[in-house]
């Protein structure tokens, strides 16, 4: 009898342990994206746009940290089709990330689902498509990851949030600006800027006296852009899923690829007032506006609009080292952001990334140390899982430029990191515009911007911030001048680092950085899914039995 008793309890007591560990499971979000060409009219004719379930830009993804998503995404373009998530970290999900060296593109007329989940991330995102010049033609929206309810955060909670989406925007086709490229042609200036797909007919609505989230994405190709609001402060809470210091600024520079998030009070005379994006760094300002309006408003914007900042780089960049981590507040986690002192960290390996433009057999390409980077027929994660020989070595980069003088070649670029290893990245820039960089898998402290002009050298590590520098994905690097990063490599996999300027990608400006190590586990990385698409060398995988 006590034996059954006893048995009956333990029945009980895995019954319950059992209803918790599927309780306990985080929630999935599922979505459909069929992906087409549709006639949009941003500037007031109409042109061809693409269009995710019929919407320019793109819906917007509003999850929590943790959640699983599942985007199936159907192709019906004329073009094998990728859509990219920018500063999701695809955590042991290098497959799922939506680039050339991850993935074989979804081929015209089929779908393929993305499946990963946004662990331990909160904040401002974005989705693009990375095939091709697609992104030019739209494809793109916002990528949102809320705090869950157990963690606090380090400011009142809003009344709500809101999205904008800033980019350039050309008249002409994507397909002819390709063409252009292709020709040894540079593509033109934009013709517009657009703040969530319009040029000044957004309007974003809110009550006297309650404070908002806006959040802020530069989803263009090339254009730096200064953000404002006529007569209200913006305090600046996140960048790119790191809170800041709750520093108050008048206007703020988004570099392209970015995101910022700023809280905002409606605390002026109830009537509408403009949202200003302007470009910076151009001779030509481009100029896009939206409404900030009051409930119960009756007053059209009116006056000038609020000026912002001209050409001045030392503006931008004294405005860039104003922007700190807030070491004491939390993030996706309870611990504090400070707790992860990266500064103490011994550096084991230091890149120098030179950039250059190169003439290589009659076509103007942009080159990475000497490279200019040409993606495989078959996605390098593939070769790499699969031992598909002849895709890539790790002997074709270098960990720094090559002489002056040395001709620049075509190559697959990939570097060879450990799992875990801790790493400086020098971004050299003796150009005359603006560069951005961006990196998928992870973030990288940005301890120098700006920090120029000439050429780095081992002492200008004496400049660094080493204790409060934000954690971020995307790092400008201006004219003449170098930025340096300092990154943990804790996610297995084949990460994409490119610039964010988006013909200089197209044209070779990218690289990858393989992390690894020779452990097979799930405690690392997952296992290819199901639904894996091959092609190139892989492409007799498909019906083999493989995983």
């Amino acid at each position: 009898m006590k034996q059954a008793t006893l048995m009956h309890l333990i029945l009980g007591i895995l019954t319950c342990l059992g209803s918790l560990l599927v309780n306990a499971e985080d929630p999935y979000m599922y979505f459909t994206w069929e992906v087409r060409y549709g006639t949009i009219s941003p500037l007031g004719f109409p042109q061809q746009g693409i269009l995710i379930n019929g919407k320019f830009p793109g819906p917007t993804i509003d999850a929590v940290t943790n959640d699983n998503i599942l985007v199936n995404v159907i192709n019906k373009l004329d073009e094998p089709f990728l859509i990219t998530w920018n500063g999701i970290k695809q955590r042991k999900t290098s497959w799922q990330d939506g680039v050339l060296g991850t993935n074989c593109p979804i081929p015209p007329k089929s779908n393929w689902t993305y499946k990963f989940q946004v662990k331990d991330q909160i904040g401002t995102y974005n989705y693009f498509p990375s095939t091709k010049l697609h992104r030019v033609a739209g494809g793109f929206g916002a990528f949102n990851i809320h705090q869950r309810s157990v963690i606090s955060k380090p400011y009142p909670e809003p009344a709500a949030d809101f999205s904008l989406l800033v980019h350039d925007w050309f008249k002409t086709k994507h397909k002819s600006l390709r063409r252009q490229l292709g020709a040894n042609k540079p593509l033109p200036f934009p013709d517009a800027l657009l703040i969530n797909g319009q040029k000044n007919s957004a309007v974003f609505t809110g009550e006297k006296g309650k404070t908002y989230m806006i959040r802020v994405s530069n989803v263009g190709i090339a254009t730096s852009i200064n953000f404002r609001i006529q007569r209200h402060k913006m305090k600046l809470i996140e960048v790119e899923g790191a809170h800041t210091l709750q520093e108050v600024y008048e206007s703020l520079d988004v570099h392209v690829g970015q995101s910022i998030a700023v809280l905002v009070t409606f605390d002026q005379p109830p009537q509408d007032y403009y949202i200003v994006a302007s470009s910076r760094f151009t001779k030509t300002m481009l100029t896009a506006t939206a409404t900030l309006r009051y409930v119960g408003s009756n007053k059209k914007a009116s006056g000038p609009l609020p000026p912002g900042p001209t050409y001045q780089l030392d503006w931008s960049m004294k405005q860039a080292r104003t922007i700190r981590l807030n070491l004491t507040a939390n993030a996706a986690r309870p611990n504090p952001q400070g707790s992860f002192h990266y500064g103490t960290i011994p550096v084991v390996r230091t890149i120098v990334l030179g950039t250059s433009k190169a003439n290589i057999n009659g076509k103007w390409r942009y080159a990475v140390n000497g490279i200019s980077y040409v993606d495989p027929n078959t996605p390098l994660k593939l070769a790499d899982w699969f031992n598909i020989p002849g895709v890539f070595n790790l002997n074709t980069i270098k960990n720094s430029p090559p002489r002056p003088g040395t001709p620049a070649k075509l190559g697959v670029s990939v570097v060879g990191l450990t799992l875990h290893d801790f790493v400086e990245i020098i971004f050299l820039n003796t150009e005359t515009t603006v560069q951005s960089w961006h990196m998928d898998g992870s973030s990288f402290y940005t301890v120098g911007v700006g920090c120029g002009p000439g050429a780095w050298k081992p002492e200008m590590r004496r400049r660094y911030n080493l204790v409060d520098g934000v954690s971020r994905h995307t790092v400008q690097v201006y004219p003449n001048s170098w930025s340096a990063v300092l990154l943990s490599l804790d996610n297995k996999g084949m990460w994409n680092l490119r610039s964010a300027i988006w013909s200089r990608r197209y044209l070779g400006q990218e690289l990858y950085l393989r992390v690894w190590n020779n452990e097979k586990s799930l405690f690392t990385e997952y296992d290819p899914p199901p639904n894996l698409l091959f092609c190139g060398k892989a492409k007799h995988l498909r019906s083999t039995s493989h995983f």
